[in-house]
């Protein structure tokens, strides 16, 4: 480990499904020295899908870190899963990285996954990098994907390298404009880079019109190049066949030549606080600093134990050096310091700035925790400093699980909570109103692989129940509410009386309270009692028995008893006098709805689209891809998705992908909601 900060490219490959991401990691490793012999997919026996779930079923479920060092570079590549069902591990993987490689099927050109994760990318201001694979097989029509590459993200798209002889091999064109390639002279495509380099420099390109090409120093080009790829006004297009192993060694060229290390990068998002109040917080790539680390991946492995994945930002981590999580003032020991080589774990003595590596057996451990060795007084130190949260998709289908056996439910727990650690879109919640455990993911399939794992990981099965909607409960309109408590029994007794007033906010405006009472009516300490009250339905549901957002609850008047007014009082009058106004208010029941996509064979667009307007769907868009396939994206509400993973295999014998991602909330049809409403049956003790 004797590589500087200077050496380091981290890169993540991504994309659609089967676009070869697993394959080209396998061939890069090959190229790089790691590899003496390649795997495969269809043997089982790549470096990144060493897990016995994703051998069986032929793709990644999960990322995977693996390193090539050779002289002046060490490049860490992480493989990320191409299902949309299995982003959350895909997206965390950005937080590690400055360069995302996507990578595209030269048979299918542009595609969804592709455009989401260029997209998600673009919005963390990573480097981006769209890797053309495939280029070899038969009938690819290499120039129609570039343009259409240039279409769908725009001129800056332009080729590294060029494909020649078939795909046989590739030719350079930045560093190089002599020869001719499959898709013209090279000297072509080297003005249109060349131009595109220069010009994002001033003092460049006046010196590139002053004396030309020869007139630039490599060190005055390089620095051009780095600004193109930190702004955005190049996204670098690299063909290959990892298959053959075409270009491959000529990708790690470029890696090593081109893209950015960690101190040429756009700075690393850190922040202060959350929310309007966070604030920028500047690291430095520099290795005698104070340590600042961010762990992004936590594994759960049988044998190591609990595993953190970090990536150092700033400082030196050092075998045996003491650590601080967060704002804990109690520092633990980096025992063992690891690198990741697929399932294998390499022993290491130090970790510089842009180095990916992982501490074990420490629970403390959560994804976004903050490494760092700079203890104060009050334990603050770095705790406060955070990278910029990813957005994750909002898991929405659910399933409500219990242990199949008794006695299994402490072993249950302790599984999913395990599950959850790993996978940033797998949601475990108690629902106290039914007192039922549920999971939440972003598909049937992302459930029904993490219930497998409950299974083989864990010794755990269990029964489920058919998907829970995540209703809610909101109000159209104002009114007031009024209730009186009073209990009298002999003794002391109980009084409360409280008026309120709720009005609707805004979707997506969550929940306020407001004191609006004047004159002492009710004395001050008695206010949070009544929201106590009304915090009480906010959680069950005032009409159908789903949570209530988005509005304001102002606290009018009321009265109070100089000896018999109590907490337990206001509670109930505040719970009563809030449940009086939202029956007046036009309660309404909300909908989750989802941003769907569907990939299907063109010739069975006519089955989807009737199927999902039978769904209430509306329909946003299609586009046709090259491969054969119709694209179709649509709103749909999420309650009537239940099953359609069935539904679309049959439609398409198999061959229909479909994702979702949240999109919003909105009334349901009064007949539903009548419905739902009616199958609820609220039992509100009396006071």
């Amino acid at each position: 480990m004797s590589h500087t900060t200077a050496d380091i490219r981290n890169v993540a490959l991504a994309g659609h499904p089967a676009a070869g991401k697993t394959t080209l990691f396998e061939a890069l490793l090959l190229a790089g020295g790691t590899l003496q012999a390649a795997g495969s997919v269809e043997r089982g026996n790549t470096v990144s899908d060493f897990d016995p779930m994703e051998k069986q079923r032929g793709h990644s479920l999960d990322i995977a870190i693996a390193s090539i060092d050779r002289p002046g570079m060490h490049l860490n590549l992480i493989d990320t899963p191409g299902y949309p069902d299995f982003r959350g591990p895909a997206l965390s993987a950005l937080a590690a990285v400055e360069t995302v490689a996507v990578v595209l099927d030269a048979t299918t050109g542009v595609d969804y996954g592709a455009r989401r994760m260029l997209a998600r990318a673009k919005a963390r201001q990573l480097c981006r990098v769209i890797v053309v694979n495939k280029i070899d097989h038969a009938g690819v029509d290499l120039a129609a994907v570039l343009a259409a590459l240039q279409d769908a993200f725009g001129p800056e798209c332009l080729p590294l390298n060029l494909p020649a002889d078939g795909g046989t091999r590739v030719v350079d064109c930045f560093g190089s404009s002599a020869g001719e390639s499959d898709l013209g002279p090279v000297a072509t495509w080297h003005q249109r880079i060349l131009d595109q380099v220069v010009e994002i420099n001033e003092s460049v390109m006046e010196r590139y019109l002053d004396v030309g090409e020869t007139g630039l120093s490599g060190e005055q080009l390089h620095a051009a190049f780095e600004q193109c790829l930190r702004e955005g006004h190049l996204v670098p297009v690299l063909f290959c066949s990892a298959r053959s192993g075409t270009g491959v060694a000529e990708w790690l060229d470029v890696a090593q030549r081109l893209f950015p290390h960690p101190g040429e990068a756009n700075p690393p998002p850190f922040e202060m606080g959350s929310g309007l109040t966070a604030r920028a917080v500047e690291t430095s790539p520099d290795p005698d600093a104070p340590v600042v680390a961010d762990v992004f991946k936590i594994i759960n492995d049988p044998f190591v134990g609990k595993i953190g994945v970090f990536r150092v930002y700033q400082g030196t981590v050092r075998r045996d050096s003491p650590l601080f999580i967060d704002d804990g003032r109690k520092p633990f020991k980096v025992g063992h310091l690891l690198r990741l080589q697929g399932k294998e774990f390499i022993e290491i003595d130090r970790a510089v700035p842009g180095d990916i590596a992982a501490v074990a057996k420490i629970e403390e451990l959560h994804v976004d925790a903050v490494l760092h060795d700079m203890a104060t007084d009050d334990g603050a130190a770095n705790g406060g400093i955070h990278l910029a949260p990813l957005d994750f998709p909002r898991p929405m289908f659910g399933l409500a699980i219990d242990a199949a056996s008794k006695g299994q439910e402490a072993k249950l727990a302790s599984a999913l909570h395990k599950l959850a650690q790993e996978d940033p879109c797998f949601h475990v919640e108690h629902e106290t109103e039914t007192n039922e455990t549920v999971i939440r993911g972003l598909s049937e399939l992302h459930l029904r692989i993490n219930l497998d794992r409950l299974k083989q990981r864990y010794g755990v099965e269990v029964v489920s129940r058919p998907p829970r909607i995540a209703y809610r409960e909101t109000i159209a309109g104002t009114a007031e509410g009024h209730h009186r408590h009073k209990k009298q029994t002999g003794g002391a007794g109980q009084f409360g009386e409280v008026l309120l007033r709720v009005e609707p906010l805004p979707r997506g405006g969550g929940f306020a309270f407001v004191d609006a009472v004047k004159g002492g009516a009710i004395p001050g300490q008695f206010l949070p009692a009544i929201e106590k009250g009304v915090r009480q339905v906010l959680g069950s549901g005032a009409i159908a028995g789903y949570p209530l957002q988005d509005l304001q609850v102002t606290v009018l008047d009321g009265k109070h008893h100089s000896v018999d007014s109590k907490e337990v009082a206001f509670v109930a009058a505040g719970k009563k006098a809030f449940l009086d106004a939202v029956t007046k208010a036009r309660p309404q029941v909300l909908e989750p709805i989802v941003d769907l996509e569907v990939s299907a064979p063109e010739e069975t667009m006519g089955d989807i689209s009737g199927g999902l307007a039978g769904k209430r769907a509306r329909i946003t868009g299609t586009d046709s891809l090259r491969s054969g396939e119709i694209a179709i994206t649509a709103q749909v509400p999420l309650s009537e998705l239940d099953g359609y993973a069935a539904e679309l295999k049959s439609a398409t014998a198999g061959r229909g992908r479909y994702s979702l991602d949240f999109s919003h909330y909105e009334p349901v049809p009064p007949a539903v909601q009548q419905k739902l409403v009616t199958a609820w049956h609220p039992r509100i003790e009396e006071e």
